[in-house]
């Protein structure tokens, strides 16, 4: 009789001991569902918090580039009644470098073009005529900006660079009909001139070719 109640009070202690590992797992998978909800709710707010920003900042972006646009720019210069007949021969323009005018029948290249010695103005002229901007220096420039206008035109269709060495300040922008004089690279006028005029509402023929033209 003692066995047999000895045999019941163990198996009575092996199911508490039973039920009592199988509550600490139910507890243990509660909480783990509780933090991966909690995880889940965590990503998804960080989610539509981050699409927020980004599209703010896509907002903010479209905003400033329209600002941009529509802004004068600061010190530019504007030529009009500019001359778009194709001469074989030099042209002598009021303004260095020149932004317009009469130009040679090829233009050119100005997909991205960085060119190390200059190039002749009547082609340069065509490539404006297409809407490039064309960013130009001389001997006074700081290689700096030099080096860091190279890297914005070198990723700009529609534009190019080449030095000007008797023109009048060290760094210069040019599209059709316009110009600025810039202090540096950072200057904030050579982003607003690029997003400006590549392109821009003064381009006589938009869409015309820049590339297949003259490669310096």
């Amino acid at each position: 009789m003692a066995s047999a109640k000895n045999q019941n009070s163990n198996a009575a202690a092996r199911r508490a001991k039973l039920e009592e590992a199988r509550r600490k797992e139910r507890a243990r998978e509660r909480r783990g569902r509780v933090v991966t909800i909690t995880a889940a709710v965590v990503v998804l707010a960080g989610l539509v918090a981050g699409g927020g920003y980004l599209m703010s900042a896509a907002d903010e972006q479209d905003r400033a580039e329209e600002q941009a646009r529509t802004s004068p720019v600061t010190g530019e210069r504007t030529w009009d009644g500019l001359g778009q007949d194709h001469v074989e021969t030099a042209v002598a323009y009021p303004m260095n470098p020149p932004v317009g005018g009469d130009h040679n029948p090829v233009w050119m290249n100005c997909d991205a073009d960085v060119y190390t010695k200059a190039i002749p103005n009547e082609n340069a002229v065509h490539s404006l005529e297409h809407g490039a901007v064309w960013v130009t220096y001389n001997d006074k420039a700081d290689d700096a900006d030099v080096k860091a206008l190279a890297e914005r035109v070198g990723k700009t269709p529609y534009s190019l660079m080449s030095p000007v060495a008797d023109q009048k300040d060290p760094l210069m922008l040019s599209a059709w009909g316009k110009q600025v004089t810039v202090e540096s690279a950072t200057d904030a006028r050579v982003a607003q001139f690029f997003t400006k005029y590549v392109q821009g509402p003064q381009t006589p023929e938009p869409g015309a070719a820049c590339g297949g033209g003259v490669a310096g």
